[in-house]
């Protein structure tokens, strides 16, 4: 089996490859898509799906990842990657000043698409805010505690495992392999 990852965040394609090791070939391909705009990440990472596939012409998954805080009403939500290019760190840390309910969530939509159309896999995690910890990770991994740690300290790994883009990839990994059960000779449907 062959995936391509298509994103222009190197380290994006990095965690899929290491999730899917042993399993699956992993391709990158670095392409800027559109930002489409939804409140739901699974239109937007539809939408990014559709145009990859109909520039590219090769089966392929796209992600979208929402970064959703409780005590500012879900913001940044799908916007996370603009807010983490404009605020930073810095600026949610700021905004929470003074919040009690440290409570958020990541979600992640992996759309995959290829000539029969294009499916959808949803995964979830929940955490808090916390002052900055850890060395590994990216985006806001190093102030999204979950557990007794941030995501920044997990080896990738462990994160891979339990991560709103882990979920969804196993999500996408079942499905995945399933479709070529179906699909492999000898295959009887009538089981």
């Amino acid at each position: 089996m062959k995936i391509t990852v298509v994103t222009s965040n190197a380290n994006k394609a990095r965690e899929v490859r290491a999730f899917f090791r042993g399993i699956a070939e992993v391709d990158y391909v670095s392409f800027e898509c559109p930002e489409f705009r939804s409140d739901d990440v699974g239109a937007i990472a539809r939408e990014k799906a559709r145009f990859a596939y109909e520039t590219l012409h090769v089966p392929l998954i796209v992600d979208d990842t929402g970064f959703f805080i409780t005590a500012l009403s879900g913001f940044p939500g799908p916007y996370a990657a603009y807010v983490l290019e404009t605020i930073g760190i810095p600026g949610i840390l700021r905004l929470m000043e003074g919040e009690t309910d440290r409570s958020a969530h990541f979600e992640t939509a992996i759309a995959y698409a290829d000539d029969e159309g294009i499916e959808i896999f949803r995964g979830e995690i929940e955490g808090h805010i916390v002052a900055p910890r850890g060395d590994g990770g990216f985006g806001y991994d190093p102030i999204v505690e979950v557990g007794d740690r941030t995501l920044a300290e997990m080896p990738l790994a462990e994160k891979s495992r339990i991560s709103h883009r882990g979920r969804a990839l196993a999500a996408f990994r079942s499905w995945m392999v399933l479709r070529m059960e179906k699909r492999s000779p000898g295959h009887d449907t009538n089981c």
